[in-house]
């Protein structure tokens, strides 16, 4: 049956057209955009996919800014450490040609006293961006190392931030200092560090074998992994009865002590208790006697927060001394540099030059330690920026196959449908024509 009010093949033609168009414009679209997912109506769960992987592909970009700040960071404190080593070394030539009775050793002095005034330039100019990693004088919990940020780990979770921790290495020369005499000053009786069992001075007695005490540094003999705060101030008293050992009495100059160890941010109980034990034989290193006798101090092999003091033999005659340890608030100190020994050295005298050496190899030694802890850190940070490039570029390419239109897929597809269309407006028109054909009947 034929109809002047119902086309049926028009309406087909119609709605295929109309779906050939819709086709085209969303071929058109992926050509105009290079995606075959541009919004969230294209496909709502791999475009979510996509922008989350966006996001974290811009943070990347911001960690990979800070990798190379700090990996410059660390590098300028790696060549400081460097050449204050080479420095150092310098000295200990110094050192070791004032050995000869017949040199100048004034000069020499002039010499070693010029190497560490340009020590010291080097310390004061190893910033970047005005941040020094080889000075850590400051009492500011924190302040002893920097974090920089190397990575952003997703979770089901969430999103968690994950840093480089990088400790300073202090190489300054200034000295340490405590004001004893001042009201923060606390004794042994009621001071940690002596422990329960050290209430007061702890007597070394002369002794065929030579006795030892443990002293500890902290409430608790133990590992010593407990933080102490910076600016703490810890010393070591010798009182030295009649004898042979009276010359190793420690004394009060300018409100200071002589055997001390300040704590910088970032040290433990250990790190208290090697400084202590390296003050303590540095001070009895300039007393022949007293080396002699077999006086030393070292870490306890069990407790790293315990000081074991090996008290006088026999072999120098008659002699009793004993030791005390004390703290101080960090009020009254001042925290000094690693290096601060550098300005005892006195090579003008024979007992000097023979204590310099000594001195200067831990001094070197200290200075390899910082730039050996810097080449590591950057060497790790060097590491994380090649990987967030590779990550980045990994989940760039990810995002591509996610979203990315296939463009000779989309060429062909658009040259079928613009053809498919030509045909689809030529098939309405020809159901538009039918009705004319229903004229004939009535003429």
């Amino acid at each position: 049956m034929s109809s002047i009010l119902t086309n049926n093949g028009a309406m087909v033609a119609l709605q295929t057209l109309k779906s050939i168009n819709s086709n085209l414009a969303t071929t058109q679209s992926e050509i105009s955009t290079g995606k075959t997912v541009a919004t969230a109506k294209d496909n709502a769960a791999v475009w979510a996919i996509s922008k989350v992987m966006e996001a974290d592909v811009k943070g990347f970009k911001g960690i990979s800014d800070s990798l190379n700040l700090g990996q410059s960071t660390v590098a300028v404190a790696r060549q400081a450490s460097e050449t204050v080593t080479d420095l150092l070394t310098e000295v200990k030539g110094k050192i070791v040609a004032a050995q000869e009775e017949n040199v100048d050793r004034a000069k020499i002095q002039t010499d070693i006293d010029a190497l560490r005034g340009q020590i010291s330039a080097v310390v004061g100019a190893a910033q970047f961006n005005g941040l020094n990693l080889i000075s850590n004088t400051e009492k500011t919990a924190g302040t002893g190392s920097i974090n920089v940020l190397a990575s952003l780990d997703r979770s089901g979770t969430g999103v968690v931030a994950s840093d480089i921790n990088v400790a300073k290495q202090d190489l300054g020369t200034g000295a340490s200092s405590i004001n004893v005499a001042a009201a923060g000053y606390t004794a042994a009786a009621s001071d940690a560090l002596s422990g329960a069992a050290n209430t007061a001075a702890v007597a070394l007695t002369a002794a065929a074998t030579a006795p030892t005490t443990n002293a500890v540094v902290g409430q608790t003999a133990g590992a010593g992994t407990a933080a102490i705060a910076a600016g703490t101030g810890f010393t070591i008293t010798i009182s030295a009865g009649a004898g042979v050992f009276t010359g190793l009495n420690t004394t009060t100059t300018a409100g200071n002590q002589e055997i001390i160890y300040v704590a910088r941010d970032g040290d433990t109980e250990a790190d208290v208790a090697e400084g202590l034990v390296s003050a303590f034989n540095s001070y009895i290193n300039g007393d022949s006697t007293a080396v002699a006798a077999g006086i030393s101090a070292s870490v306890n092999s069990t407790n790293a927060n315990q000081i074991d003091i090996t008290g006088p033999n026999t072999s120098q005659g008659a002699g009793a001394i004993s030791v005390q340890f004390a703290s101080t608030a960090t009020t009254d100190t001042t925290i000094g540099g690693r290096l601060e020994k550098l300005s005892e050295i006195d090579v003008t005298t024979q007992t000097g030059v023979d204590s310099a050496i000594v001195e200067i190899e831990a001094l070197i030694q200290t200075a390899i330690d910082s730039a050996s802890a810097f080449g590591s850190v950057q060497g790790r940070i060097e590491t994380q920026a090649d990987f967030i490039t590779g990550l980045t570029d990994a989940l760039k390419s990810g995002i591509g196959t996610l979203v990315d239109a296939d463009m000779e897929e989309a060429s062909a597809r658009l040259q079928a449908l613009q053809v498919q269309q030509q045909l689809g407006v030529q098939a309405l028109s020809i159901a538009n024509q039918a009705p004319q054909s229903l004229l004939s009947l009535f003429r």
